[in-house]
């Protein structure tokens, strides 16, 4: 519940601080240079209570941000990624055993079937020279004479 309320108040301010941002101009006139001297408020005082305001909402934002890291920290429990890999479980003795040996490509396994398949082996390429009288065999991607 308070979650979802912070997550209410971080949508709000966050724009609202967007729309204070986009009022500024660069120059720090405020409000596109809008206001006379008449008014209620002077173009420097736009722009102090823009900028003021700035702070206060970017505070806001920073707080609540803060907070909702804090408090779905403590939902979720101070497990890490570490306590769930259950690494005491693990027996020392059986780390740096050797890896059992494999037989040689092509071998019968002494308990396998004989009807087991075989490995895929890369055929060995030939090279054709045509200098030396033996035809070179054009590929697919060669053009049509």
């Amino acid at each position: 519940m308070l979650i979802g309320l912070l997550l209410a108040a971080q949508i709000i301010v966050s724009l609202s601080l967007i729309g204070v941002v986009l009022l500024q101009r660069s120059e720090g006139g405020g409000f596109v240079g809008g206001g006379s001297s008449g008014g209620m408020m002077s173009v420097r005082g736009v722009g102090d209570l823009l900028t003021r305001t700035t702070w206060i909402l970017g505070s806001a934002f920073f707080i609540i941000a803060l907070l909702l890291t804090i408090l779905e920290g403590r939902e979720k429990g101070a497990s890490s990624v570490v306590d769930r890999l259950k690494i005491d479980n693990i027996d020392p003795s059986t780390l740096n055993q050797p890896k059992p040996s494999r037989p040689p490509a092509g071998t019968a396994q002494p308990g396998a079937p004989q009807g087991a398949p075989v490995p895929l082996q890369a055929p060995q390429p030939t090279i054709n020279n045509p200098f030396l009288g033996q035809p070179a065999q054009p590929g697919p991607s060669a053009p049509p004479q």
